[in-house]
């Protein structure tokens, strides 16, 4: 019978509902609100309180009593043999002893109301160097002893392992195993990372390895059906080609960058199809955009990102297409190719959203500024921008199987997540995921300065005042890291300061390699890092010695980004656990964002005044920042809410062995 269960546990989904609409949606969003309520930390604080008095009686157990108890524990909850939360402040007394004597850690009270938090379904935001590896790892402990699939989420391969690993010895004094998949690994490693009873991964391999599962099963997702087909003598078949034992219960690390930032990213399985006459097509498309006029044939829409031909474009089409040679064949779909191929050379740069390393395009993600080395643009513009760089095409793709990473998400049964920025979103976390948002609070008061923000007309004044704050920075001994968006700003930033003699590191999509290297300095007396939105996010700063008297790390925020939350987390990296720390935003009005959401006569009207330095022209740009940054985070989250919308409707419309991975 346990056999059927495991087997039933493997394809079982919850089927999310729904977004509430209209009244409907304020009363839930109402619920929300009462749900993560200012009151409910204080609950989980004052349950943290009470594990604390359970302490004196585990610290004086011998290692041999104390695992003896703690695999009881372990049994009760998989027998489920008493109301689990009655045994919640014992077992994790038990586990804050554990933790203490097996990894060196003992959990402060925060640490233990955030474990508690976890353990019921809320997302926490917790401050950068709180410990959020040690929070999950309890909460996960207490998931693992209930025998259900646990996974632990995170942004990157290097997180995942390095935090299986690091909380190992804790896991397996539990009686827990831990696994770790991430890329590159076989399908055998990967079964056995998913076999553990914790599985640390990443968004993209789990969400991957869910689709080749579903895509191998094909018609026999349902438990049913595979059960007839094991009676006729096809279970190894079957087992032949998975490698997931199931998804339950998730605990989702860097949640507002998964759950917000990459929601409505799809990952697509697919394999290549070679097609000469698409190909002949793009190349066709590159040549013709690269002989349109902005303004005369097409115009732009800088705030969406979208081209729009004009209609006298479309009467030249058929001559032009002629002209280049190409095989002439649909109006239309030649007409969607040029639109791309304008898109790429207006939208897509180099060293922004894309790299060029050996002889490929590598696709960089805006949010973390790292490289997704197996993702490709759609519906040509992959090969258009390869075309526009002048590198060979790849042949086109064809798609198997897609899924958005927020539609995912939702198929949990029991969902809860961390981050160090999750307030400005916790609006859309209830609605999209119903997840409640909770603040725990620091184990020691924050002592970051955050000083004015600086404004300026234009981007060279804006980047010569970076580089003299800089200069004075590191000339008092106190190290400085500075966050650009883009590659190319890293890079440019880098010579400036090359010039001016500066020494410096840098840490970007193309300079990864040496993250953890990189990052292990920054805090030294001195030191001066320049990087891209990746930051070393999941790794503290460690200050050098000496250096929190001197004031502690400075951070310089080089543009605004369109959510004020990844500015928030570039602040993060000072000012850890009591340290000191300090930070500033420097803006121009040619950034990107005050471009792209800022009507062009305010722009003007604000530019004029910062180069006559009249009083309120810096109040006038923050305020330009801030209404850019509230319309982009707007249309950003109806574009999610579209998407989620497009999910439902493909998940009614279509039979139930493609509703699993359409």
């Amino acid at each position: 019978m346990s056999v059927r269960i495991d087997d039933y546990r493997r394809t079982d989904i919850k089927h999310p509902e729904e977004l509430y609409r209209g009244l409907d949606n304020r009363l839930f969003a109402l619920s929300g609100w009462v749900t993560s309520g200012p009151g409910r930390i204080g609950e989980f604080l004052a349950r943290a309180e009470t594990v604390e008095k359970d302490e004196l009686t585990c610290a004086n157990l011998r290692d041999g009593v104390l695992r003896a108890r703690i695999l009881d524990l372990q049994e009760q909850f998989r027998r489920h043999a008493r109301d689990r939360s009655e045994l919640l402040p014992h077992a994790l007394a038990m586990l804050r002893e554990a933790a203490a004597r097996r990894v060196g850690l003992k959990p402060y009270p925060v640490q233990l109301a955030g474990s508690l938090a976890l353990y019921e379904g809320y997302l926490i935001e917790m401050a950068t160097g709180e410990g959020k590896t040690l929070t999950a790892a309890l909460a996960a402990i207490l998931h693992g002893w209930t025998g259900l699939p646990c996974h632990v989420v995170t942004v990157n391969d290097y997180l995942a392992e390095r935090d299986s690993r690091w909380m190992e010895p804790l896991y397996r004094f539990c009686g827990l195993r831990v696994g770790c998949v991430t890329g590159g690994m076989e399908q055998a490693e990967r079964s056995e990372g998913y076999a553990a009873d914790v599985t640390y991964t990443t968004n993209k391999e789990i969400v991957a390895d869910f689709l080749r599962d579903r895509l191998w099963l094909g018609n026999l997702q349902h438990p049913g059906r595979r059960g007839i087909a094991q009676l006729l003598g096809g279970a190894a078949e079957i087992e032949r080609g998975l490698v997931m034992r199931g998804i339950h219960t998730a605990i989702v690390d860097e949640a507002d960058s998964l759950l917000i930032d990459e929601a409505v990213t799809p990952l697509i399985i697919s394999h290549s199809m070679p097609n000469e006459l698409f190909l002949d097509a793009c190349h066709a498309a590159h040549e013709i955009a690269g002989t349109l006029v902005r303004g005369a044939d097409y115009r732009v829409d800088a705030r969406y990102k979208e081209v729009e031909l004009l209609p006298p474009f479309e009467r030249r089409l058929r001559r032009l297409i002629t002209e280049s040679g190409a095989d002439y064949r649909n109006t239309s779909g030649y007409f969607d190719l040029v639109q791309q191929a304008v898109s790429a050379r207006e939208f897509f740069h180099r060293d922004s959203q894309y790299l060029v390393q050996d002889g490929k395009v590598v696709i960089v993600d805006e949010f973390t500024g790292r490289q997704m080395p197996q993702r490709t643009w759609r519906f040509g513009l992959h090969q258009l921008i390869e075309a526009k760089e002048g590198i060979a095409m790849s042949p086109p793709s064809e798609t198997l199987a897609r899924l958005s990473f927020q539609r995912f998400f939702r198929f949990f049964h029991l969902l809860s997540g961390m981050t160090g920025t999750a307030r400005e979103a916790s609006t859309e976390l209830w609605t999209m995921y119903h997840l409640p948002v909770i603040k725990v609070p620091e184990n020691r008061p924050c002592k970051r300065t955050v000083y004015s923000t600086r404004a300026f007309a234009d981007l060279e004044s804006k980047w010569r005042a970076i580089v003299e704050e800089i200069r004075k920075i590191h000339g008092e001994g106190r190290p400085v890291l500075v966050g650009t968006r883009s590659v190319r700003d890293s890079e440019a930033l880098s010579e400036r300061l090359k010039g001016e003699g500066l020494p410096h590191m840098v840490l970007n999509a193309i300079r990864h390699r040496e993250e953890a290297g990189i990052i292990s300095l920054a805090g030294m007396p001195g030191a001066v890092t320049i990087a891209t939105n990746m930051a070393g996010r999941g790794t503290d700063i460690k200050l050098g010695q000496g250096i929190a008297e001197r004031g502690g790390l400075h951070v310089i925020a080089c543009e605004c980004n369109e959510s004020r939350r990844i500015d928030r987390q570039l602040f993060g990296r000072c000012a850890r656990q009591g340290d000191p720390g300090s930070a500033r935003l420097f803006i121009s009005m040619e950034d990107n964002i005050i471009r792209r959401f800022v009507p062009p006569p305010a722009r003007l009207f604000i530019k004029a005044q910062l180069r006559r330095q009249i009083p309120g022209g810096q109040l006038q740009a923050a305020g330009a920042v801030a209404v850019a940054q509230a319309l982009a985070q707007r249309l950003a989250a109806e574009r999610r809410k579209a998407v989620l919308r497009m999910d439902t409707w493909l998940e009614k419309s279509l039979s139930f062995a493609q509703r699993e991975i359409s």
